[in-house]
């Protein structure tokens, strides 16, 4: 395996702009046929594993939710040999017993973004992948067993809903949100999630909770100050499970990701332009052929 490949990819949100225990750091620009991720990428070694970080929103948080080439990032680990991508990110608590400092391991989603592209395909070719479970079951009960071995306050499961951003809610939605029973609200991870699907990688997803969104009458309204200061005082339970998760993941996958796109595409392969083919090699080139 060569010094810009990975098996492992960490994407962090945040607060989590870097990983401490990752060795042998080598920067890695990866261009991409859907444009730059966010930032470079940093390929390195952990626990004896080669994995790649990424940070969702670049290096001094200049992206906002809205403006992260999620497609452009996604593609870049994959074209870097990545299998499982762990995710991590700030959310605010929609229920009573989800509380500051907790840990979320969504296993559901729920869309309520507009203006985001969640689809490698198009362009005369057409691909419906199943995503009715949207996270990885065997590599979130992985993080789930790192979770609580580093001792954090986990909820196993929960529907999180990815709002567009990048205001947080009005107490109104906020309100509406809570009676449809979702457990925490953030700005990010279905576009992963999605994506990471189509490109038969899988996702898991750590939700780091900062707040209560402004549902919470006895709360002060959620802002930017006290989602810092949470993330500050979480960072470094995420950055041990990471960890931990690395060390302790199996060589091979038995789920089902690593053949998300088997039977999905639609499109007769001698329909598809030879430009959307090119594009799309990496991802849909055995199938193809």
């Amino acid at each position: 395996m060569s010094s810009t490949s990975a098996e492992i990819g960490i994407i962090g949100g945040s607060g989590l702009y870097a990983v401490d225990a990752i060795e042998d750091l080598v920067p890695t620009r990866v261009e991409t046929p859907f444009g730059h991720p966010s930032d470079e990428i940093m390929v390195g070694r952990m626990s004896g594993r080669r994995v790649a970080f990424l940070a969702r929103h670049g290096r001094g948080h200049r992206l906002t939710p809205t403006e992260i080439n999620y497609r452009a990032n996604i593609y870049a680990m994959k074209s870097l040999g990545v299998e499982r991508i762990i995710a991590a990110g700030a959310v605010g608590s929609m229920k009573e017993e989800i509380r500051p400092m907790d840990i979320v391991l969504p296993d559901q989603f729920f869309d309520r973004t507009r203006q985001r592209a969640s689809t490698f395909f198009g362009e005369g070719l057409v691909a419906h992948v199943s995503f009715a479970d949207p996270i990885c079951a065997e590599l979130r009960g992985q993080l789930s067993a790192a979770a609580r071995g580093a001792q954090a306050r986990v909820h196993d499961g929960g529907t999180y809903l990815c709002m567009e951003g990048p205001q947080f809610s009005t107490r109104a939605e906020s309100h509406v949100y809570r009676s449809w029973g979702v457990s925490v609200i953030g700005m990010t991870n279905l576009q992963e999630a999605k994506l990471a699907r189509e490109a038969e990688i899988c996702y898991a997803t750590m939700a780091l909770v900062t707040d209560y969104d402004c549902w919470h009458v006895s709360e002060e309204a959620v802002t930017t100050e006290m989602v810092i200061g949470y993330l500050n005082r979480n960072s470094q339970m995420a950055r041990r499970v990471i960890a931990d998760l690395v060390a302790a993941l199996p060589k091979g996958r038995s789920c089902a990701c690593g053949s998300a796109l088997a039977g999905a595409i639609l499109t007769d392969p001698k329909s598809v332009p030879d430009a959307t083919r090119r594009k799309l090699h990496l991802l849909v080139g055995k199938y193809l052929s």
